[in-house]
């Protein structure tokens, strides 16, 4: 008789003492304090930006929040929350640059999304955005990568205009944001903008 194979693991202990299964996530396993301890880790644009500490996927979340909510002043609480976790799956599968992403194709992103779905249902939110809310949590993301492809990545503008297009803010508005962060501070401030947007 032929033993079948284990199943390879697919799921990651949290600090928190969550095992989280990557590839059928139960938001019972979802925790906030794992979400802030990650993407305060995870560095955007692969590492490659100016300053002594990585430019965060937290630090960016807070960005991409704030630029969303500049742009769109009468949106509810739960749309900048979700704003606020657009990029919460990279907390276990990393901050994957997009040339990669179109490379391999759909099983990433199948797994960000289905990780995206636990996480907004953990925290009261629709598994999916209503289609104009993504569009504009998208609009403000392309935003953020413009400012940071030419703040921190070393993009000219031109550069960063061709692949993000023109930015619709002034990166004056948001200064404060391109000063990378140590983990700690992303994390905490991360932590406190979620706390005022869940109460």
């Amino acid at each position: 008789m032929v033993k079948s194979s284990p199943r390879a693991r697919a799921w990651q202990r949290m600090l928190s003492g969550r095992r989280l299964d990557l590839i059928d996530p139960s938001p019972l396993d979802v925790e906030i304090a794992d979400i802030a301890h990650g993407l305060a880790r995870v560095a955007r644009w692969n590492g490659q930006t100016k300053g002594a500490e990585i430019f965060s996927v937290a630090q960016h979340s807070l960005l991409v929040e704030a630029i969303f909510a500049a742009l769109t002043r009468d949106a509810p609480r739960e749309q900048k929350l979700a704003a606020l976790l657009h990029d919460a799956p990279e907390y276990v599968i990393g901050d994957m640059i997009s040339p990669f992403k179109a490379a391999i194709g759909g099983d990433y992103k199948d797994v960000e999304r289905r990780l995206l779905a636990a996480i907004l249902i953990r925290f009261g939110l629709k598994p999916v955005m209503a289609p104009e809310v993504a569009k504009a949590i998208k609009a403000a993301d392309r935003d953020s990568a413009y400012l940071e492809a030419t703040e921190l990545a070393g993009f000219s503008q031109s550069e960063a205009r061709k692949f993000f297009g023109a930015p619709r803010i002034a990166l004056t508005e948001f200064a404060t944001y391109f000063h990378p962060w140590r983990p700690e501070e992303a994390q905490a401030r991360f932590l406190a903008r979620f706390t005022e947007l869940d109460a």
